[in-house]
Formats: structure tokens, sequence, C-alpha cells
């Protein structure tokens, strides 16, 4: 049984929208056990049935959304849910933690509590996202752990996620592409120049170049590699514009008979559409590098939104993620020793 740790006060509509993906994640996954960290007279009311695999575990205190102070507010809470829950990881009574609260302390207190798989330098969250058309998804890393960061460590990041990309996700040969302002060689800032240099340079990383932001819905590549400033921008960008192309195809085919005719008949499609590229579907991202399994799920996540990032967990303690990226690091650093 695959039991998985829920911040259940972290993220904007929290618990109401938590607890209803856990009750989803619980009819659809017969083989996961799932315990809700948070106060329980304020998840009382969403609570609309006893379940055998759900637990509750009483907590004190949210941090919030808004969080300016981080690490202090991990440090000076550590009977909150998000704490706690993560507490649970590193204490190995659950095998994944999933949450949805304010990304920069979850960073700070999976640094803190969790701890650094051995050999990794830095964090980072990867998404992987559905490409616009019908294919293999790509992994964007890193979109939102590093705002700063230094080119040796996203070099790291991006051995990460190829072996990520070639164990669990099955491409044999994962390319990495650079997010940046031209594809010409030395183009973009000094981060990104020495970044492509030193990704050109990693014998176990096959650099494709860089890839400029036009293409990122339909990329060359498995892994999308940038800073954490700038992949978080390219993501909420994707979110938004997939809702902007939506809300305009509704109302240009709303525009008289013949285009509310077209409406109704292409509903079906306009569903599909909007699916293809909703951040719900994608649900979570995975922090690379952690030495226990947490998945990010977005701040605004709706119930099916948070469900998709329980399922992700889910499966990645099914398929042993963090067990065959350590086996594989470990014996690269034996190579080099």
């Amino acid at each position: 049984m695959i039991k998985i740790a829920v911040d259940a006060m972290g993220g904007d509509f929290a618990p109401k929208e938590q607890i209803a993906g856990v009750y989803q994640a619980l009819k659809v996954h017969d083989d996961i056990e799932i315990t809700l960290f948070g106060e329980e007279a304020v998840m009382r009311p969403y609570l609309k049935e006893d379940h055998p695999r759900l637990k509750l575990i009483e907590t004190e205190g949210v941090i919030p959304m808004g969080e300016k102070d981080p690490i202090g507010a991990i440090r000076s809470n550590r009977k909150s849910s998000m704490a706690m829950a993560l507490k649970s990881v590193k204490e190995k009574t659950h095998d994944a933690v999933v949450s949805s609260g304010a990304t920069q302390a979850l960073i700070a207190g999976a640094h803190i509590i969790i701890g650094r798989m051995q050999g990794i330098k830095r964090t980072a969250i990867a998404p992987v996202l559905p490409t616009v058309v019908k294919g293999s998804p790509f992994i964007l890393i890193d979109s939102g752990g590093n705002i700063e960061i230094k080119a040796e460590f996203m070099v790291q990041q991006a051995y990460f996620a190829t072996v990520y990309a070639r164990e669990v996700l099955g491409v044999k040969d994962p390319q990495v592409g650079l997010i940046n302002i031209g594809t010409e060689e030395g183009k973009g800032r000094t981060l990104d120049i020495e970044a492509a240099e030193a990704l050109k340079a990693h014998p176990a990383i096959s650099f494709y170049g860089n890839v400029e932001p036009k293409d990122v819905l339909n990329p060359p590549t498995t892994i999308l590699l940038s800073d954490g400033f700038t992949a978080n921008i390219m993501m909420k960008t994707i979110e938004g514009s997939a809702r902007g192309f939506a809300t305009i195809l509704k109302e240009e085919l709303s525009q008289g008979f013949l285009g509310k005719l077209g409406l109704i008949l292409s509903i079906k499609n306009l569903k599909a559409f909007k699916k293809r590229l909703s951040p719900e579907e994608i649900g979570g991202a995975m922090i690379y590098g952690l030495d226990g399994v947490l998945v990010k799920a977005q701040g605004s996540s709706n119930a099916n939104g948070f469900y998709n990032a329980i399922r992700q967990a889910r499966k990645i303690v099914d398929q042993d993620v963090l067990g065959k990226v350590r086996t594989i690091i470990e014996a690269s650093t034996d190579e080099k020793a």
C-alpha cells in the first residue's frame, strides 16, 4: 500500500479542493492510503464520508501563501500542516507528500526537514507538461524553485531530468534544450552562455542547444531548462494563454445564429482543446533532488488538479523513481572516483 501525506491547509482554496481531490484519488486508486494533515475543525465540513484508507492528523497553524520569510516560517511553525506532512516523509511513515502550499516555504521546508539526496546541490521544480500536438510530454525545469542559480547547478538538474525522462518516461535518448531568446550560440545572459557551454561539455547529457519560447508548446526536446524565474513565467504564460484562447473561441463562436450553431456543434472539441492545455491536467510538479518524494500542486488547484498531483505522487512511488535516479547517480559518482 502506498502511503501519501497531504498538506490539506496549503493552497488558495484549501482545504475544500484538496479534500475533494483526495476522495477522487481514493475512489480511483485502491492501492493508496492518504493522511490529511490539517486542522480538523476547518476540514470537517468537507469530510463527506469516513473512508477506511483516509486518516487525519491534527496540526496547528498554516503557512500563508504570501509568506515573505519561508525559512523562518518553517522553523517557527513546526506543527503546521506543511511542516508535519514533510516530517512524515522524512520519518518514512509516508512514501510521498503532496502540497499546494506556498512554493518557497515548501521548498525551504523540504530542504530543512527532508533534506537533499546525496550528491545533489540544488533542488528544482519540474512539471511534466503536455505538448500542443499529440505525442510525448516534456519536462520543464526549473519552474520556480531557484530564482537565482549558477550554471553548474542547472547542469546537475538537467542530468536529473535526463535520468527521469529515460527511466520513467521511457525516452531512449532524451535531449535537453535551453530556453533562450535565440537559437544561435552565444545568445542570452551570462548565465545562459555559461549553462550552454557546460551542458554541451557534459558527457551524460544530450544537449540540443537553445530553444526559443515560441517553440515551447511543441518543443524539439524532451527537457526544457532555465532558471526558476524564467521557466515559471513561461509556465504561467502557457496557463493564461490556454484560458484566453478558449475564451476567445467561445466568444467568437457565440456571434450570430451560425456562430451559435457552430458553438453547439463544437463544444466537445472546445473542451478537448481546453483540457490539452489545462494546468489541472498536469496536476503537479515533482521536486527534483530531495531524499523523499514531494509533489508540488499548483496553489490554485481545484479538486481535479489536486487529484492529478496525488496520482503523480503515486506513480513516482510505484515506479521507484528516486531509487532509479539514486542508483544511476551513485554509479556515476563511483566512475568519476
